[in-house]
């Protein structure tokens, strides 16, 4: 989760300095390095709500960053933030799979 949010902060540092773009930059880097964050405080939970908690947290993070990551290329042409897309999705399945396993494990 660290190298993705390395690589959303390395797509930004060449973006075109508009208003539009720093207002998005630092939303998408904001979110994009909670999801990291919140998943290591999850792993490091007092108790199972602090977990569940902790990765929703992430989960909600996540579905931000991939707001950001849709947005960015609409307003700066000529863009690829597919990967980055790709790898967003891929975390939003997996801490769903975690959400779904904890209510089944209720």
């Amino acid at each position: 989760m660290i190298k993705f949010a390395v690589n959303t902060i390395a797509i930004t540092r060449d973006l075109p300095k508009t208003t539009e773009n720093q207002i998005i930059s630092r939303q998408l880097i904001r979110s994009a390095s909670s999801i990291g964050a919140n998943y290591a405080e999850a792993n490091n939970a007092a108790s199972k709500i602090d977990f569940r908690n902790k990765i929703f947290i992430a989960k909600k993070e996540t579905a931000e960053t991939r707001y950001w990551l849709k947005l960015l290329p609409r307003v700066n042409s000529g863009l690829d933030a597919e990967d980055l897309m790709d790898e967003c999705s891929q975390f939003l399945f997996i801490l769903q799979k975690i959400i779904s396993s904890l209510k089944n494990g209720q």
